[in-house]
């Protein structure tokens, strides 16, 4: 029985082990489970195959089912098996194609960023005395929070374009060039004094249309678009470093974004705001340039994969709607984070503009950098040290306690802000003057690392868990958890606790220090703060970490293997006249579905009350369920 585990593994050999066993148990052995795994050839496993692929030895020794026929520059191939559709893929695809994209990423973070920080302080008039929106700080914050809330809304928008109408490369092209660059366009303009009045519909237009709708199809798409550069089954460890590449290449943009454009929005803010318009048109001519190169598929033209019958589509359908039901439950564990995530653009701007700038151009605004430079941090440390030390030590931290990790450290932060608003008081009360906005960085630096823990996880989970033909729709989902809802959220608590950002004179007024202190904003730090107390709660229950659990053992049990047609042994004269052989042949016949499915029909040829059949059949049917249990067969 130990040597038939070993034939298993070496078809070569079947015939030379069945005679060792008919030697050993006689040749009418009536032992069912022998016959059985004699009969089944094992299935193909995942594991058997490099995941790393990226040079030419690599290349020589996966299977030529992977191997595009005359293609230097694409050597790899897949067959999609829901279209039929021949794919081709570098073995360098980080340098070859993926490149162009993060290029992309970069710039438009580089521009999402160098806008969101500093909207609050242009509506203001913190930059152009002369020339602003005229709104408040609360109003301006609030227009802010809209700005956002639509701009992690509008994903959905890409993922139907991608998913259904235009694919993922034209839909990039589509959100850049007819939303994203134009919104940036108009929203430069008004910076430009005309006429007599400040034009908010042209503002609003682009601020609140074209600028978000295009960030949101962006954002969503982008980060699929990259990973289908990689070929899914011997490159897919590649695709796991694609990912943490990217997160860091979104950190990076936001870092250059809210460095430079606030520092030149100080001296002029119409040259701060061209900059983002020249950066993402920079970008999206060196994307189309490298067109030839990227793995485009086309659209399904439908949110049901179009490979089914129509018994069971409806079955597809629902169980695709079930999955993205259970991601949106999942990805909505850290919205508690993300209210407080969505403060960097907002109330902690509004807290920073009172306080002194350092260095002579280290501003409120600026400050979101330390964010940006905590995540590169401890994304190294978290990604890089602590997780390959717990995986050493055989521990893994479950999603929702990562969750729960990232909340925590999100509430240490809003801590934080209410010693530094005690701080303003305490200052302001003894002299006049304010204190240094470097003591906001404990804050930022707190929110960053709880970013590696909380949304970072959350991606990955949202990836992972979704159905292969809905990963842009996933994406959609759990961006609209990041942003969408959380800023929608705020707005709500905006307006319920708006009696707090009233200054003396009842005026929601408070950009300058003396109407700051008349204000009641650490107030709302402790409303926050009881939210994020809450969110760590819910993910500490066992019920919660018990239904995530589950969901991430479905998903990985459910990844498909390749199926490759197994070699035919040689047979020698004598193996022909193995009795054993024989009597199976004769009695037993099985049919091996092809191509490849590694499934056994049913006897031929033997009644259905034959116990010696019974039994048989129990066994093989016992022993596929253990195969399928361990994703090695799918039915």
């Amino acid at each position: 029985l130990r040597a038939n585990d070993k034939y298993e593994s070496n078809d070569e050999h079947k015939f030379k082990y069945l005679r060792v066993i008919e030697s050993k148990m006689g040749a009418e052995t009536d032992n069912f489970d022998v016959q059985q795994r004699i009969l089944l050839p094992k299935s193909p496993d995942i594991e058997q195959l490099p995941s790393d692929v990226s040079t030419e030895a690599q290349l020589s020794l996966i299977p030529d089912t992977f191997k595009s026929d005359g293609a230097n520059s694409k050597p790899l191939k897949h067959v999609d098996e829901d279209t039929n559709e021949v794919f081709t893929y570098a073995l360098q695809p980080m340098r070859y194609a993926v490149g162009f994209i993060l290029l992309v990423e970069l710039m438009e973070r580089f521009s999402y960023y160098g806008i969101v920080f500093t909207e609050t302080s242009f509506l203001t008039g913190v930059y152009d005395h002369d020339w602003n929106a005229g709104m408040t700080a609360i109003e301006a914050s609030s227009y802010v929070s809209t700005g956002v809330a639509l701009a992690y809304t509008s994903p959905f928008c890409g993922a139907l374009l991608a998913d259904v109408f235009l694919g993922y490369y034209w839909s990039i092209v589509v959100g850049c060039i007819c939303f994203y660059i134009p919104g940036l366009l108009l929203i430069l303009f008004t910076t430009i004094p005309y006429g007599n009045d400040f034009n908010k519909v042209a503002l609003s237009f682009g601020a609140l249309f074209l600028w978000p709708v295009g960030t949101g199809i962006v954002k969503s798409i982008n980060n699929v678009f990259g990973a289908k550069q990689f070929h899914p089954i011997v490159q897919s460890r590649l695709i796991e470093s694609y990912y943490v590449t990217f997160y860091m290449v979104i950190n990076i943009g936001s870092l250059v974004g809210g460095f430079v454009v606030p520092i030149l929005a100080q001296h002029n803010i119409t040259l701060a705001y061209s900059l983002p318009v020249i950066m993402l048109v920079s970008a999206m001519t060196v994307f189309l340039s490298g067109t030839s190169r990227y793995c485009i598929s086309k659209p399904r033209g439908d949110l049901i994969p179009s490979n089914f019958s129509c018994c069971s589509r409806k079955k597809e359908a629902s169980s695709s709607k079930t999955s993205l039901g259970k991601i949106l439950r999942i990805c909505s564990l850290a919205i508690p984070f993300n209210i407080v995530y969505s403060q960097l653009a907002t109330m902690f701007i509004v807290q920073g503009t009172v306080m002194r700038k350092e260095f002579g151009f280290l501003d409120a605004a600026s400050m979101n950098n330390v964010d940006a430079l905590a995540v590169l941090f401890f994304g190294t440390v978290i990604g890089k040290k602590l997780y390959p030390w717990l995986a050493q030590k055989n521990i893994k931290i479950a999603t929702t306690h990562k969750f729960a990790i990232g909340i925590a450290l999100g509430a240490l932060s809003l801590v934080w802000a209410m010693v530094v608003q005690h701080l303003i008081f305490k200052q302001y009360h003894e002299n006049q003057e304010p204190i240094s906005v470097l003591w906001q960085a404990p804050s930022y630096i707190l929110v960053g690392a709880g970013e590696i823990f909380a949304i970072s996880t959350a991606y990955e989970t949202a990836f992972t868990l979704s159905p292969p033909d809905k990963k842009a729709l996933a994406s959609a989902i759990n961006i609209f958890c990041i942003g969408g809802l959380p800023n929608a959220m705020c707005l709500v608590l905006y307006h319920v606790c708006s009696p707090w950002f009233l200054n003396a004179d009842g005026k929601a007024n408070i950009h300058t220090l003396e109407l700051y202190t008349e204000a009641h904003v650490g107030r709302y730090f402790l409303v926050l703060l009881g939210i994020a107390f809450l969110g760590i709660g819910i993910n500490l229950l066992p019920q919660i970490k018990e239904f995530v659990s589950e969901l991430e053992t479905s998903a990985a049990s459910a990844i498909k293997t390749p199926l490759l047609t197994p070699r035919r042994p040689r047979r020698n004269k004598e193996d022909e006249t193995s009795s054993l052989l024989e009597s199976q042949k004769l009695k037993h016949q099985y049919v091996i579905d092809r191509p490849g499915s590694f499934r056994a029909a049913p006897f031929l040829n033997d009644s259905a009350n034959n116990p010696v059949n019974k039994q048989l059949d129990k066994n093989r049917k016992g022993y596929l369920m253990r195969l399928k249990s361990k994703g090695k067969i799918l039915s």
